[in-house]
């Protein structure tokens, strides 16, 4: 990123912040939710996809201590917080199309990649505009949604509403958001492994400046997942699924032109 204009680095720490803020504050969407800001600065999604899955890793554990300091205060220590048959069987599904993806990620070109980017969360906007989530009630629908998701978060890490929509119809409230962080911490890794095996620059001096900018966010989205569980979310998911769509449907015209 040594090359890239002041506003262009700027730019890139503001989005960090805000993808803090909805990793933290959702429980999930990190990736989702900025890596299109990022690649309309830098049309690259090997520079940044280490970066947020080191991020990932390292917030995951925030909030699952976080999380278990909290119910230690309740004098909840007994009750587990993560669902590890749901996990283990979810992984088990999920490990093959994983791999799959990670090759297609670095064997794809990156017009190729991000325009897949885009189209993805292009879909996932629309169901946040009309406020119709994908939702899964039935098995063999959640082990569609899960290879989908598996081979997609080898790709580009933006798995997480495919996710979502299988386990939150299969854990249990209290256990749902750690166990979904434990899911990303063990896809995550996977990815990083894949990574450091491939000999891709994992962007470490780019750390310095954009841990920091991303912890600002968790801080704000700590606070906001707090409130947000007493407030109606609509509004603000159809706000985000329309800048989300605007983005990535110019990113997508400017990709394939």
């Amino acid at each position: 990123m040594e090359n890239l204009a002041l506003w262009q680095l700027i730019a890139i720490a503001l989005i960090f912040v805000w993808s803090g803020f909805v990793r933290a504050g959702l429980g999930f969407g990190g990736a989702v939710l900025s890596l299109p800001f990022l690649l309309w600065i830098v049309n690259d999604p090997l520079i940044f996809l280490p970066i947020i899955a080191v991020h990932l890793l390292f917030f995951s554990g925030l909030v699952m201590l976080r999380s278990s300091l909290k119910a230690h205060a309740r004098g909840e220590r007994a009750r587990p917080q993560i669902d590890w048959p749901t996990l283990g069987r979810s992984l088990a599904i999920m490990i093959g199309p994983k791999i799959i993806g990670v090759l297609g990620l670095v064997t794809l070109p990156n017009e190729i990649l991000s325009a897949i980017i885009f189209v993805i969360v292009s879909v996932y906007a629309i169901s946040y505009i009309l406020n119709t989530p994908i939702k899964s009630r039935h098995r063999t629908l959640d082990t569609g949604l899960l290879m989908l998701g598996g081979y997609v978060s080898g790709t580009s890490l933006i798995a997480a509403p495919l996710v979502v929509a299988v386990f939150a119809a299969r854990v249990a409230a209290h256990q749902l958001r750690d166990t979904l962080f434990m899911l990303w911490v063990i896809l995550v890794s996977i990815k990083l492994l894949s990574f450091v095996a491939l000999d891709i620059d994992l962007q470490w001096r780019e750390h310095l400046w954009l841990l920091p900018a991303a912890f600002v966010g968790h801080l704000l989205g700590e606070w906001f997942h707090d409130s947000l569980s007493r407030k109606d979310p609509v509004v603000f998911y159809r706000v985000l699924g329309a800048a989300l769509l605007v983005v990535s449907s110019m990113g997508l015209v400017r990709t394939l032109t």
